[in-house]
């Protein structure tokens, strides 16, 4: 299931603040930037109290992804990755917005965790710098939400992220465009708030440096050489310096401040009161400023799937570790899944390709999983657990197709189970469940052998297996299995027939 090698990838972040995209040329394994596109879109200031994405704010990030779409439309699928990050996480109308984002992007988008992004940040930043010893320090303040990452080399070992930003702060503690010591101190104090349950851990852990990427860190580390405060890197000193300029400007209309451009200005008191807090709050002496962030994360991740080094199989690995599945059963079912996908024919009739066989294998991998909950209804348990776990390497609308997937898995089936995928998502979640479920029934025995199959036919809606002659004689349960199978699948109207 490995992806198609390509000659180029594309990495698109949807942030709350600004989308950037980065086109990169693959050359002897390595990334080579080609492009590199960013535009101020201000999502997250078009999320109003009730968790909804204005109208304004929706138009805005629909005309910079149908730009951005001049430039990849035509691209092969698959090389091009965007995601989008904390306030699509929390837009309660974030679905229909993908829908019309993906149809001007030419590509679809997803959206991912705060952990996942705190990982995608570490891996763009740590394969930026020069190779040390001992543990290191990143973070990265976006829009919505700020993440910090305890790694060492290029593996993540602590992943937190937290809901503070530099356009939630500024929204909620400069949004007059005053600068007074009195909203500094509020802003900072919510921050440090936001901080007390990860402080001490931060504090504790022994790392040899600290580096801050993106936006707001890099717009500071600009005003720093601008003021000509440090030499080259960023500490408490140079800060509370930017801080108390902004003070004597008083409002933003008055700001002008060395290195720091226009496009930032609204967002810029906000981002350096987090950046203040979390100096003070972890103990921060001086903090270097990355040229890699998520954007550069996800084109090294996507590297990594192109040469077998996929996050997400050692994510199912661990999953199955620690939730006591049987990894022979799995991979049992999951062959046999993907044996019943190529035989039927269907890949074109179903319209099912790498994505949606990448979606079977993992869905088979962890169809067990609620087993560690209970057996009695085992398939609602895994599909909550898939719903709300923390999977590196998987984006919100994965987890959700394999939620649907295990929860379809077994029993009764109805269309209302589907309704958690997008209208035009569900025939296709339909026939991905067929298949796992009739490879789940051909192994009930959990054994490697089945009854035998001399040929599969798939139509629109419906599937026909034609068995060895007597093989459903030798195999009662096996038959007993399909005649209750065929009564399931009538209530979704598929029609499976088998002699």
């Amino acid at each position: 299931m490995k992806p198609q090698p390509s000659e180029h990838l594309t990495a698109i972040d949807l942030g709350s603040n600004s989308f950037h995209m980065v086109v990169a040329r693959i050359e002897d394994n390595h990334i080579h930037i080609l492009d590199n596109l960013k535009e101020m879109v201000r999502l997250g200031a078009g999320l109003d109290k009730n968790g909804q994405l204005s109208q304004e704010a929706r138009d805005r990030a629909i005309a910079c992804l149908e730009r951005f779409g001049d430039r990849v439309r035509d691209l092969p699928q698959g090389t091009v990755v965007a995601v989008g990050t904390n306030t699509l996480r929390q837009a309660k109308n974030s679905r229909q917005f993908l829908e019309d984002g993906a149809k001007a992007l030419g590509h679809p988008i997803s959206v991912i965790g705060g952990k996942e992004e705190a990982r995608l940040v570490y891996l763009g930043v740590s394969h930026s710098l020069v190779a040390e010893d001992g543990k290191r320090f990143v973070m990265d303040i976006g829009g919505g939400s700020t993440e910090l990452i305890i790694g060492e080399n290029f593996e993540p070992l602590h992943l937190r992220s937290l809901e503070m930003g530099c356009v939630s702060i500024s929204r909620a503690f400069f949004a007059n465009g005053k600068l007074k010591k009195k909203y500094w101190d509020k802003a900072e104090t919510a921050a440090h708030l936001k901080l007390r349950p990860v402080r001490r851990y931060f504090q504790k852990v022994d790392w040899t440096s600290a580096t801050g990427a993106s936006g707001t860190i890099k717009a500071v580390g600009r005003v720093v050489q601008g003021l000509d405060l440090e030499s080259y890197d960023i500490t408490l000193d140079s800060l509370y310096q930017i801080r108390e300029k902004m003070i004597e400007a008083g409002e933003l209309d008055n700001l002008e401040l060395p290195g720091l451009k226009d496009d930032r200005k609204p967002v810029f008191a906000g981002g350096l009161a987090v950046l203040i807090a979390t100096f003070e709050a972890l103990k921060i002496k001086s903090m270097q400023v990355s040229e890699g962030a998520l954007r550069e994360g996800l084109l090294y991740e996507r590297l990594g799937r192109i040469q077998n080094e996929d996050t997400r199989l050692k994510t199912v690995t661990s999953v199955q570790q620690r939730f006591n599945i049987s990894q022979k059963h799995a991979r049992r079912v999951s062959k046999t899944a993907h044996r019943l996908l190529t035989a039927c024919g269907c890949e074109k009739l179903w319209g099912l390709h790498l994505a949606e066989a990448e979606t079977l294998h993992w869905a088979s991998s962890l169809h067990e999983i609620g087993l560690a909950v209970s057996l009695s209804g085992y398939q609602k348990h895994g599909a909550y657990l898939l719903d709300n776990a923390d999977l590196p390497g998987f984006s919100f609308q994965e987890q959700t197709w394999m939620s649907v997937l295990v929860r379809c898995h077994r029993k009764k089936i109805s269309k209302k189970l589907f309704m958690k995928l997008a209208e035009q998502d569900r025939q296709t979640a339909l026939h991905l469940v067929v298949l796992l479920r009739l490879a789940v029934l051909l192994h009930r025995s959990r054994k490697e052998e089945t009854a035998i199959i001399e040929s599969i036919t798939g139509e629109e809606n419906g599937l026909t297996i034609r068995f060895a002659e007597d093989e459903l004689k030798i195999h009662p349960l096996q038959l007993a299995s399909l005649e209750q199978e065929a009564k399931y699948l009538r209530n979704v109207d598929f029609v499976l027939t088998f002699s």
